[in-house]
């Protein structure tokens, strides 16, 4: 456990301005392997994580890839980092092309005690403005956990039904949705790191990732509905070059249960509620 007191990070904020540039729209599509939206256009769901990235020096780097702890976000030590879910809410879209800000801040820092070692719980609040109106609230959850095998199966299978599409996540997929989003964290491309110190047997598939692989596959399922809220959260890690599924189904009107994962069970549980 940490002996400084992590409350003080509470309340934390920080304002990031961004443009949302046709060019990188552009390689995020390529990326993704859909068509890109024209200027003016709405950004499709969850592609504002590619944008609102400080460009940290790489001086200013952990050896983990992401950005030093103990200024915005708080000391953890040796530990390694998740992203292990979140909360969005949709107001309106954020359109290609226009400047937009997000104002972040710390919610919340907890520590507990896990079944190999303490695990330090981040949450953080983004809100996203476009033209001096709200567009995109989300809560972001971090984990960091003390150096531990990682969770390679879920006891929960994959469920029947819905509509489902397969995902080969190759290594080339991986490293451009590192760079598309200014993502320096090791384990997505750097093959020793993330085999020989934080001990995956591959290369980790962002959470993200898989967050806007899912809630795109509910989208092209389910043409013309709205989104007003999207919830999400990692059960353990996806590997590549291993394909897996992400998919749904609408179990109540205006609600719909999305996941993602493969043979070896569930890796990403959801909701999402429309209309």
């Amino acid at each position: 456990m940490s002996t400084i007191d992590l409350s003080a990070w509470i309340g934390r904020s920080q304002t990031v301005h961004d443009q949302l540039t046709l060019n990188l729209v552009a390689r995020l599509a390529a990326t993704l392997g859909e068509a890109s939206p024209a200027h003016g256009h709405p950004l499709p769901p969850l592609w504002h994580w590619a944008f609102f990235q400080e460009p940290v020096p790489e001086s200013r780097l952990g050896p983990d890839g992401h950005p030093a702890r103990g200024g915005f976000l708080p000391p953890a030590d040796d530990r390694n980092r998740m992203w292990a879910g979140g909360r969005l809410e949709f107001f309106e879209p954020l359109r290609v092309g226009g400047e937009a800000r997000c104002v972040s801040s710390v919610a919340r820092v907890e520590e507990k005690a896990g079944r190999n070692g303490a695990l330090l719980f981040v949450t953080l609040h983004h809100e996203y403005h476009q033209d001096g109106r709200l567009a995109l609230r989300e809560e972001q959850d971090i984990v960091y956990r003390e150096p531990s095998p990682p969770k390679l199966r879920s006891d929960e299978p994959v469920p029947p039904g819905g509509w489902r599409e397969r995902v080969e996540p190759t290594g080339t997929l991986l490293f451009r949705y590192s760079a598309a989003t200014f993502n320096g964290h090791r384990i997505h491309y750097d093959w020793p790191y993330a085999t020989e110190v934080e001990g995956y047997p591959g290369l980790v598939v962002h959470g993200p990732l898989i967050a806007t692989l899912v809630l795109g596959a509910f989208c092209r399922a389910n043409p013309g509905v709205r989104l007003q809220r999207f919830a999400y959260r990692g059960l353990r890690p996806l590997l590549a070059p291993a394909p897996f599924e992400v998919g749904g189904f609408i179990d109540a009107p205006g609600h719909a249960g999305l996941w993602a994962g493969n043979a070896d069970g569930l890796a990403q549980q959801g909701d999402v509620w429309f209309d």
